[in-house]
């Protein structure tokens, strides 16, 4: 969690707020790899790409 304390930290600072839907869409693709990788709805995924 200090991690992404730090991230909030830094762009609150440096004012880069633009630099936030960047990082979500990061995360959520990095999730969907994740999940895609070992479970039952991977087939449904992949067909997305």
């Amino acid at each position: 969690m200090d991690f992404l304390n730090d991230l909030l930290n830094f762009l609150k600072e440096r004012k880069k707020w633009w630099l936030m839907p960047i990082i979500f869409v990061l995360l959520l693709l990095g999730i969907l790899l994740v999940i895609g990788g070992s479970s039952a709805v991977a087939p449904f995924i992949y067909t997305l790409f």
